[in-house]
């Protein structure tokens, strides 16, 4: 290895910024970064770009000597974002004069911005993670535009989490770069991954070390290189405990620093002076930093209850009760504790001349806040459902008093119906919103699940509401939502429209029911934006300008998505059959059950599932985007994030001691082949007992790419071999008279926090069943030995496709599984007239076996294959198109 040495990192900006041996730490700014700052967030997605630019100038204006720039956010056009921020920052002096750090996970918006940034910058980041060819590419075209790269400690096994890891990974991936990139040396930074310390487990008593270690090791045997980390993960154990969290950051950096970390992400307000931190303190965090004792975690804890700021402490201090009593009230509602507040409502009402003015006053003071500290993101939606549960209670306790004030009444901003459509029965998302609209002082008229369109009309009369927002799942609850809006331009309603749920989109809104309905449409796409758009659609001086914009917005989205679908080219069913995935059936291993024939499971443990639990989209469904366990130390959610997942483990132990909730199974394992290329003919005995209808791709693909059926993983009946396939039901029985029940105390927020459990114990139970069948029940895995976190990334042989998801997108298919393993009167669980299951809590599907069975997107079905549908399975063509959608296709499906 031929390396000069000594050669130094040199960025720009508008002033070189030179890293060399008397170079002081450089610290990055990060709050221009949508994952780092709400603030940021917002601003960029309601494209107040002038007041994003104060984020990035205050950075600066602080001491950031490289401002770290990312927009990956599913709202965003990242992209387009990237390019217009790096234009606007080149025309501020006062901020382009510091370098740049592009940082992305997608390729196409780290180029967008190489192309347009003014100096020398670094890319955040590439690593081995894809392999060697990947990061070989990426690692050229950075070279080529000129910048330097960060280099993340993660190859094809995963992060680096101890010493030799951080080594063997940074020493490859610099080997690559020199040698076979030709990368400047002096351009490489490696981040080597901080995480936690004094987490009470034995495995993460090295993590601190274990860094600063490496980090001499690869400033010493590789040179020229920088390494870089964010340092506020080290001290996560201790959140809520700034002066413990102050200590810890200073003294890893005393040391990491001196081993060599030049750059690096850290608060300089959660950061103090080494030598100024108390003796004792500096011991004990020194000795959990350098791994010193085997009681150092136990020490620093025991220690952190004496020191100012400390976690337990805060829980137990009650210095805020000396505070007015409008104080009192508004630290309440803030940090969602209920202990006091009938206390301080009751002094407020004697205080008061009408009770009414304890709502519209002190109460809607506290809430205000809350809004503004959510809106500004430094509150998160867990938080203000809790906020709502304290109002809640303190209203309750004042109706009385306000009934008995004849003509008091307390006058909402606005009153708006919500509904889960006809034959949809979720409705998590929905109640969130509610909540989170209620707080900001409107009235909501609820009306629960599965509700046909006539009431929804009839209530929005008869209640007078100002604004209807409607919830759905599957994708039979579109149909329901055009519908809908038909039926209110029929009826000449000028009531806004507010579309929301999982199977909804922007596209689908603006598509088919924005053009149904003159008057305003709107696709809300998550809780957080409820309060925002609906103040918008009933500012009664502004509210016209708003909805010509949100039409105009429509019109333009609509064009170009059906434009985009005019670009793509599409094959008939007949030429796509001669395109099939093709399995070479002679040589292709088929592995007959161990046992066949239907089988049901009701004694089934809830503790037995746990293990399987998927928990990022337990917080998904709260509006706390990352993936679990990364989550619990993200910089902006990880507090809020870890306290979600303590409480939800709490209520888990009390269902599984009280038995609140049951989980049931039916699953049946059958002889199989496919006929007629797209139909699967189920057997018993050689008797057919029924046959699953698969769609096909239709996208024209290259020469030599097969267009998928799930048909193609079954062997042909003229192969003349049996083959066999699997389906299955799993239900969670009891979510909803739990939640109904913490309702009932005004609990909104355990109510809901019920609902998403069972929805994952369902989705558990749904892996664990797999894994029995894989390995037990038909056998075709047998040694099979994977960790949860495999599962997940679904790395097992064989696959579960549901009805209504992107391979086999018909609902339809569900009766011939509830037929098949006589669902309902095995488990219970049942299906509405839009063929969502009940209760809500459910997931049903097919397995297949086969090595070469995997997942795929059906794409956009054309009008031939609905057809062809209808024509195979007996419906009408109009019945086929309804649960096809085939002009939408190509979203993905619920």
């Amino acid at each position: 290895m031929k390396v000069k040495q000594n050669k130094y990192m040199k960025l720009s900006g508008l002033e070189p910024l030179v890293l060399n041996e008397n170079s002081n730490f450089i610290n990055v700014g990060e709050r221009t970064n949508v994952a780092g700052s709400r603030k940021f967030l917002r601003l960029i997605k309601e494209e107040k770009y002038d007041e994003a630019l104060d984020i990035a100038r205050h950075q600066v204006d602080g001491g950031a000597q490289i401002i770290d720039i990312n927009f990956d956010d599913g709202l965003i056009d990242g992209k387009e974002a990237m390019i217009r921020f790096l234009n606007l920052i080149a025309a501020e002096p006062d901020i382009c004069r510091v370098p740049i750090m592009i940082d992305s996970s997608k390729w196409e918006i780290i180029e967008a911005g190489l192309q347009v940034v003014q100096g020398k910058c670094v890319v955040n980041s590439i690593s081995l993670k894809e392999g060697e060819e990947k990061f070989i590419w990426e690692a050229k075209q950075i070279k080529r535009y000129g910048a330097a790269v960060i280099v993340m400690a993660f190859d094809e096994e995963g992060q680096a989490d101890n010493y030799d890891r951080r080594i063997e990974i940074a020493k490859r991936s610099y080997d690559v770069l020199v040698n076979k990139v030709g990368f400047p040396s002096e351009d490489i930074i490696f981040d080597l991954n901080i995480f936690p310390v004094a987490t009470g487990m034995d495995e993460h008593r090295r993590n601190a070390i274990d860094f600063i270690e490496a980090t001499r090791w690869v400033r010493q045997n590789l040179p020229n290189v920088s390494v870089s980390g964010g340092v506020s993960n080290v001290s996560f154990s201790f959140r809520g405990n700034d002066g413990v969290r102050e200590a810890m950051h200073s003294v890893f950096l005393y040391y990491a620093i001196q081993a060599g970390m030049n750059i690096g992400i850290v608060n300089p307000a959660l950061l103090e002076v080494y030598d100024d931190i108390p003796k004792e303190l500096l011991e004990h965090v020194e000795d959990v930093i350098l791994d010193r004792r085997e009681d150092a975690t136990e020490r620093l804890l025991d220690l952190a209850e004496t020191v100012k700021g400390s976690k337990k402490e805060k829980v137990a201090d009650l210095s805020w009760r000396e505070n007015t009593l409008q104080e009192r009230i508004t630290h309440a509602l803030v940090k969602g504790i209920d202990a006091f507040i009938i206390e301080d409502v009751e002094q407020a009402r004697q205080e008061a001349e009408k009770p009414i003015e304890v709502i519209e006053g002190n109460l809607m003071i506290g809430m205000n806040v809350v809004g503004d500290l959510f809106g500004a993101g430094k509150m998160f939606l867990p938080q203000v459902v809790k906020s709502a549960r304290v109002m809640k209670k303190a209203v309750s306790y004042l109706n009385p008093f306000i009934e008995a004030e004849k003509g008091d009444k307390q006058e909402p901003v606005g009153k708006i119906l919500m509904a889960t459509v006809k034959g949809d029965v979720h409705d998590i998302g929905k109640n969130i919103v509610s909540v989170v609209l209620a707080c900001n002082n409107y009235e909501i008229v609820d009306l629960g699940v599965m509700v046909p369109p006539e009431k929804i009309i009839q209530t929005a009369i008869d209640e007078r509401v100002d604004a209807i927002g409607l919830s759905g799942l599957i994708t039979p609850s579109l149909d329901e939502m055009v519908y809908l809006a038909k039926e209110m331009q029929r009826q000449n309603f000028v009531l806004p429209l507010l579309i929301g749920g999982a199977t909804t989109s922007k596209a689908h809104t603006a598509v088919k029911i924005d053009t149904q309905y003159k008057n305003a449409v709107v696709h809300v796409n998550d809780a957080s934006r409820a309060v925002t758009v609906v103040g918008d659609l009933l500012n009664k001086k502004s509210s016209h300008l708003y909805t010509a914009k949100l039409k105009k917005d429509y019109d333009e989205f609509r064009t170009k998505f059906l434009k985009r679908g005019k670009e793509k080219s599409y094959i008939s069913i007949t030429e796509a059959r001669k395109r099939k995935y093709k399995i070479d059936w002679e040589t292709s291993e088929i592995k007959k059950p161990n046992e066949l024939g239907i089988q049901v499971l009701k004694q089934l443990s809830l503790k037995e599932l746990l293990p399987f639990i998927d928990w990022s989209p337990f917080f998904r469904s709260w509006d706390l985007h990352g993936k679990f366990p990364d989550i619990l130390t993200d910089k902006v959610v990880g507090e809020q994030a870890t306290i979600m997942y303590a409480e939800a483990q709490e209520m888990i132990k009390e269902i599984i001691a009280k038995q609140l909730l049951k989980p049931k199974a039916v699953f049946g394992l059958f002889e199989a082949n496919s006929i007629n290329d797209d139909d699967i003919s189920v057997q018993k005995k050689g008797e057919e007992v029924a046959i699953f209808r698969t769609l096909r791709q239709q996208l024209k693909k290259r020469e030599g790419i097969p267009n998928h059926a799930l048909a193609d993983f079954i062997a042909p009946k003229e192969t003349n071999k049996t083959d066999y396939m699997g389906a299955f039901c799993v239900g969670i029985f009891g979510a909803q008279e739990l939640a109904e029940s913490y309702r009932a105390k005004e609990d909104d927020y355990n109510a809901i926090m019920a609902q998403a459990i069972a929805d994952r114990f369902a989705e558990a139970m749904a892996e664990y069943l797999h894994k029995q069948i894989r390995v037990k029940h038909w056998g075709y895995s047998s040694d099979e030995t994977l960790t949860n976190d495999d599962l997940i990334k679904e790395n097992y042989k064989g696959i579960r496709p549901a009805p209504g998801y992107p391979a086999c997108p018909d609902h339809l298919e569900k009766e011939t599984i509830w037929d098949l393993l006589s669902v309902e009167e095995n488990i219970g669980v049942t299906l509405t007239e839009s063929l969502a299951m009940w209760p809500a809590a459910a997931v049903s599907g097919y397995y297949f076996a086969n090595k070469e069975a995997k997942y795929f997107g059906l794409g956009k079905i054309t009008d031939d294959q609905v057809t062809d549908y209808s024509t195979r399975k007996g419906i009408t063509k109009e019945k086929a198109r309804k649960w096809l959608h085939p002009t939408l296709a190509e979203e993905s499906p619920s």
